[in-house]
């Protein structure tokens, strides 16, 4: 196995020219490779929610893929490439994406294309992906091609053979689940072989993949996720394995809420790095990634609800596990299962301003103290948050997880405070 590659797909940046040459310039110094993502085919939504560009979707309603018939959609994919080839110099490799690329062949002119003769939806995927790496090879001679490998894996040795695909790329064979079947991904990884990939690379996952709008990571998941990695790895020949990219996920797909936020995963991909250097993972392995995190309670197996440690993020992390634990299971024991609450101001009574003078000593204090306590957090959240993310971002992830609950608890004391002032 020659690398491991983090990945983090790009389908729109909000950083200038600059900034990102200042970025790689940084990661060509600590000894990183880059190999950049452009989506061609499938999950093409960033492009194609476009007005400018709606009319090169392969079904007018759904933005997801490309129309691979059209020569103004190839063009699109071209300057994409070339755009992102301006900034990388001495590149390896580029990965053309093409997973997933859900309702291929039921646009209008795929189905007349399908009703030609020999003609099949395995056949209009694999000219597509060799348009897309034909122009990569012949127009970055040095540059590889590789390819997320799900829509090949149900199409025949003999069509993928003809196809002329496995000369051009290397297909990306991912799977992320805990009981990943290591037999099967043997077996899959064969019949690559057989129809001509001299290579393949595995793609496993750090963050994401557990659950769309998750806020914490569950570190034992992606553990055991590459450690069945592992055992795949060592069940083929050597030089077959070009790499394992451990894949961060924003989100699952574009339009999609965000999930784990990176610093929140830095405990993750440590342990998940450590394990592939490690070949495995072990008490001590556990120990060496304690001591560089600076955590001393790294668990596995259920969520951490306290979390600290010294690492750059270390203070969004600890925060952010306190927001997801706490916010709102406290908001919700005061709202709707305090019993002065739930009596005695409830809808009716906040609707009409009414409150039992002595009541309402029995829950102020603690109505108050909590909404001062959760924007004391909240702030300091935001302010480690702007250390890291763009202002997109932060707003994103304030209002599906802080403003719920808190605007909630402010509205009960604002609430409060009116019906004080209307008894008065």
């Amino acid at each position: 196995m020659e690398g491991t590659a983090l990945g983090t797909e790009l389908t729109a940046s909000p950083h200038s020219w600059t900034e990102l040459t200042e970025l790689l310039g940084r990661a060509a110094e600590l000894g990183l490779e880059v190999v950049p993502l452009v989506q061609s085919f499938g999950h093409m939504e960033f492009a194609l929610k476009h007005e400018q560009f709606a009319h090169l979707r392969e079904v007018k309603m759904f933005p997801n893929a490309l129309n691979p018939h059209k020569e103004e959609a190839r063009a699109l994919v071209r300057a994409m490439i070339d755009r992102v080839m301006e900034l990388h110099r001495d590149l390896r490799w580029f990965h053309i994406g093409c997973d997933e690329v859900y309702y291929l062949g039921e646009g209008e002119e795929s189905k007349q294309w399908l009703q030609q003769e020999g003609n099949t939806p395995e056949k209009l995927c694999l000219s597509h992906i060799k348009a897309v790496a034909s122009y990569v090879a012949s127009s970055y001679p040095t540059v590889t091609p590789i390819v997320w490998d799900d829509m090949l894996r149900g199409i025949s040795e003999e069509t993928l053979a003809e196809s002329g695909v496995p000369q051009l790329v290397q297909p990306m064979i991912w799977d992320y689940a805990a009981d990943l079947d290591v037999e099967g991904k043997v077996l899959l990884i064969e019949k690559y072989r057989r129809c001509g990939f001299s290579k393949v690379w595995f793609a496993s996952a750090f963050k994401g993949a557990t659950g769309v709008n998750q806020s914490l990571t569950l570190i034992g998941h992606h553990l055991k996720n590459n450690l069945q990695w592992l055992k795949v790895a060592s069940s083929i020949p050597a030089d077959v394995l070009q790499g394992i990219a451990l894949t961060g996920w924003q989100r699952y797909d574009h339009f999609s809420v965000l999930c784990e936020l990176f610093p929140v995963a830095i405990p993750s991909l440590a342990v998940c790095l450590q394990a592939l250097e490690n070949g495995g993972y072990s008490e001590r392995v556990k120990e060496n990634v304690e001591k560089l995190l600076g955590m001393s309670n790294l668990e596995l197996d259920t969520f951490m609800s306290t979390s600290t440690g010294t690492f750059p993020g270390s203070n969004i992390l600890t925060l952010v596990t306190e927001v997801s634990f706490y916010l709102k299971s406290s908001v919700d024991e005061l709202l709707e299962r305090n019993r002065y609450v739930t009596g005695w101001f409830s809808p009716y009574h906040r609707k009409r301003k009414i409150i039992h003078p002595i009541i309402m000593h029995h829950f102020q204090p603690d109505a108050v103290s909590l909404l001062s306590k959760w924007n004391t957090v909240v702030q300091d959240l935001q302010a480690a948050m702007e250390q890291v993310f763009h202002k997109c971002t932060i707003e994103e992830w304030m209002e599906e997880n802080v403003h719920p609950s808190l605007e909630k608890l402010q509205q009960v004391v604002d609430d409060l405070d009116k019906a004080i002032k209307a008894q008065n």
